[in-house]
């Protein structure tokens, strides 16, 4: 039996809520560190991601760039009537606060703290994933937070199965989950690797299992190794959790999530044609350039355009030439080139 058969027989998932937002479809676009800007959210919002996270923003960055001119083209929400959430990441300054107030008044939908970034600087600077070994710390921020926003405004957290596989870090991990569900997070997203992992070896798609068990009724999303449609139908259907956040799986392929509706509906899900893509890919260099500006938008496109490439037949030759683009004319002639 076929993937394609085998969602048939999968019943209706549930809609899914943060609190008082209502999504829908329970599969989200996860924050992407370096990706999720305002232009890529658009692009998945519009190719049927019914919600998705900023990458994360550092508490400080969001409360000094709220005083300049800037805030409107780098802080943005995901507009056209899209459903969006800001990530954060701070330690135990009293910014966070501050920056979630302003966040929320910009217009996103939800908060989102980042507790799960394994980045060596941030682990460093006593933030992201460093704070899956201080329970403590991490509950009172979230805490913080969710006495800081309005009540319309969700809290939801973004956790790793813990810092490490040792019996201190997963009671740790437990504890987080248990303090933020009681300080009134709307949701936690669970990525099944450790924070030492990083994004090597598998994720643990039993400790999802696990932690939706022990969470009962709180909202729990999960992440990790879902690269195509059928990865997010296989999770949900494997752990039970109330629905997933599609990370690098949504880099390039947008249309993952226009594919995921189908495949969960038993309709046929496949992949864009060559101009489908590079109608995408035009209105995203587009919007980018909006956002950055001329000068910017090409290296910043580049590692987009590298992602586009594993859908192209020739994936190979596709990605070395989007490595050489520099500007929108590199840019143009490659689409000229691979997807005329």
């Amino acid at each position: 039996m076929t993937m394609h058969d085998q969602t048939k027989t999968l019943p209706p998932f549930p809609p899914l809520a943060f609190g008082p937002v209502e999504i829908g479809f329970p599969v989200v676009q996860a924050a992407l560190a370096g990706y999720s800007d305002w232009p890529m959210r658009l692009v998945a919002s519009r190719l049927g991601a019914p919600f998705t996270y900023s990458q994360a923003m550092l508490a400080r960055f969001v409360v000094q760039i709220a005083r300049g001119r800037r805030a409107g083209r780098l802080v943005r929400p995901t507009g056209e009537g899209a459903l969006g959430g800001a990530q954060l990441m701070g330690g135990d300054d009293e910014e966070l606060g501050a920056a979630a107030c302003w966040l929320a008044g910009t217009g996103f939908h939800a908060v989102d703290v980042n507790l799960a970034c394994p980045v060596k600087k941030v682990l460093g600077r006593r933030r992201g994933g460093h704070l899956m070994g201080r329970p403590g710390a991490a509950v009172e921020i979230v805490a913080r937070l969710r006495d800081a926003l309005p009540p319309a405004v969700p809290v939801t957290v973004k956790m790793r199965r813990g810092l490490d596989d040792s019996t201190e870090s997963r009671d740790a991990f437990f504890t987080i989950l248990d303090g933020v569900l009681r300080s009134g997070a709307a949701a936690v997203t669970v990525h099944g690797r450790t924070v030492r992992q990083r994004y090597e070896g598998s994720s643990s798609w039993q400790f999802l299992r696990e932690v939706k068990r022990h969470a009962g009724g709180a909202v729990v999303l999960g992440s990790g190794d879902l690269f195509t449609a059928a990865d997010c139908l296989e999770m949900l259907r494997r752990t039970g959790v109330d629905g997933v956040a599609v990370a690098r799986g949504a880099i390039g392929n947008p249309w993952i999530f226009r594919q995921i509706r189908a495949l969960a509906s038993g309709e046929p899900c496949p992949q864009p044609s060559l101009g489908e893509q590079r109608e995408v890919m035009v209105e995203h260099y587009r919007l980018a350039e909006e956002t950055y500006g001329p000068r910017r938008t090409g290296p910043i496109m580049r590692k987009f355009g590298i992602h586009y490439a594993r859908l192209h037949p020739q994936a190979a030759e596709v990605r070395e030439a989007f490595i050489q683009v520099r500007c929108q004319d590199d840019w143009r002639r490659v689409l000229e080139q691979w997807y005329g």
